[in-house]
């Protein structure tokens, strides 16, 4: 006979948190939401830590190199999709690992050969006004000027003629030499009243490029998040079966962390594919498993593989429909309860703390809030992300409203069987996704911004200052169906209802 649990599976519409005691110190500028996202031994510091609790999903229409980058200035870190060739996925974390924190490497290069023609074609295709004039046109060639825009006139010059007569060669230029900090740097753009900072090496090679208006950029993004070298974090994904090549690759592309992307991480293939890695690169990359929905899952991965953080949830995701046509799954809060009260009976055992995320059933914010109080390190979202400008996907208009195309990876249309076990062959048998469309809902920034803002008033109301007071602190209720009903909005005409039905 099957094992029934007595506990109802529950999601996260079924609580709340209560209020605690708001001293003076509990203001949103005191709250810290930095957390962990490698494991770590008591009285120790994880190696590496996110400055929000957001990671991005590991999906083709989510996390593309644009929001990775974003991400990443805000504070957290996105998962470039395993969905794709190896080569590509490699490329897309250089792409990100390429934008210091304000040291840029020129991906705008001519030599002086070229033509103003070829100067604005550059231009159209990377978006950039500032080109550096190499020796030979290469990224880290003899630098021997720079051309911006306010070289030339575009509809009066002869855009025959080359670009040796138009730009600032290099005797006009203030330049650094490769090794000045940021601060350095800045203070001269400050100083000299310049919009761009060439750095050199010592043999007069460009080295990399500081601008004016990412100094800005970085004082309105104090989060940033970055590696030992101001790099840009990010992470990638990896599936069971190229998993060592596309590793591989990874690393030397410089990713930072790595974690598995399958719709049920408790098995043998994840557990070998961890402990493999862990056996070739040590500890000196950050490996994530999942998911998973229960302690045994949990422990599985972490004990006999090695997994430096795991994931929790299976089917909650809003284009997910594993529990509609396999019946597997579990309710999203029941799962991270579960696996949190794990990870705890783990840490008082052993002394290693194994962060966790919550990954679906994230409907809107309130859902975040309670799944980092019922224990999650950080959540990982689709959706939330998928509207965002800086998704790869493209803008449509319907009926007047901007929509960006959103898809499962178990869709078709992800072509991504290699996640999923369905038989012996390749190709996929039926679908665990679906393909849609989600609102656009504007720029990352100013999204996670007011998402960041309802964390962190939320927490001072329950009168915690960090991620691991809330884990400690937080107290919860059950509620019923006409705490729900209590909890909207009655007897009230909202005034957009009223627009909406006048016009």
């Amino acid at each position: 006979m099957a094992k029934i649990l007595d506990d109802i599976s529950r999601t996260f519409n079924e609580y709340l948190l209560l209020s605690g005691l708001t001293t003076k110190e509990h203001i949103p500028a005191n709250v810290d939401l930095s957390v962990p996202i490698s494991s770590f031994r008591r009285g120790e510091e994880p190696a590496q830590k996110l400055n929000i609790p957001f990671v991005s999903a590991a999906m083709q229409s989510v996390s593309g190199s644009d929001l990775a980058t974003a991400l990443a200035r805000r504070g957290g870190a996105a998962f470039i999709f395993c969905s794709q060739p190896i080569e590509v996925q490699a490329a897309m974390v250089r792409q990100v690992k390429e934008h210091k924190a304000g040291f840029v490497e020129s991906d705008s290069n001519l030599p002086p050969t070229a033509s103003l023609e070829d100067a604005l074609t550059l231009k159209k295709v990377t978006g950039h006004s500032t080109i550096a004039i190499t020796e030979n046109g290469e990224q880290h060639s003899k630098l021997l000027g720079i051309l911006t825009s306010k070289d030339y006139w575009e509809f009066k010059d002869d855009l025959s003629r080359p670009i040796s007569e138009f730009f600032t060669p290099l005797e006009d230029l203030v330049l650094a030499k490769e090794g000045v900090t940021l601060t350095e740097a800045t203070e001269l753009l400050w100083k000299n009243k310049k919009e761009c900072l060439p750095i050199i090496d010592e043999q007069g090679n460009l080295a990399s490029l500081v601008f004016r208006k990412d100094y800005f950029d970085h004082k309105s993004n104090p989060d940033e998040l970055t590696d030992d070298k101001k790099r840009l974090f990010v992470g990638a994904a990896l599936n069971t079966f190229d998993y060592m090549e596309r590793a591989e690759a990874l690393i030397e592309a410089g990713v930072d962390s790595l974690c598995f992307d399958s719709s049920d991480g408790y098995s043998v293939w994840q557990k070998d594919a961890i402990a493999e890695l862990r056996k070739k690169f040590g500890s000196d990359i950050t490996i994530g498993g999942g998911n998973v929905v229960n302690e045994e899952g949990f422990r599985y991965l972490v004990e006999e593989g090695g997994a430096d953080f795991v994931k929790i949830g299976i089917g909650g995701g809003s284009i997910c429909i594993t529990r509609e046509q396999k019946g597997i799954g579990r309710g999203q809060a029941s799962a991270v309860l579960d696996v949190a009260a794990a990870r705890d009976r783990y840490y008082e055992e052993k002394g290693i703390y194994i962060p966790l995320c919550s990954d679906g059933g994230l409907n809107n914010d309130t859902h975040i809030i309670m799944a980092l109080a019922m224990g999650a390190d950080f959540v990982m979202m689709g959706k939330y992300f998928a509207m965002t400008d800086e998704s790869p996907t493209p803008k449509v208009t319907y009926k007047g409203q901007l929509y960006k195309p959103y898809w499962g990876e178990g869709s078709s249309r992800a072509r991504n069987w290699q996640r999923y076990k369905q038989g012996d062959g390749p190709g996929m048998k039926f679908e665990e996704g679906v393909d849609a469309y989600v609102p656009c809902s504007g720029p990352l920034d100013k999204k996670v911004n007011l998402t960041i803002s309802k964390i962190k008033a939320t927490m001072c109301n329950v009168g915690v200052l960090n991620v691991k007071e809330l884990h400690e602190q937080a107290v919860l209720t059950r509620i019923s169906e006409m705490t729900l009903v209590e909890g909207g909005t009655s007897n009230v005409e909202q005034l957009d209802r009223i627009y909406a039905e006048r016009d």
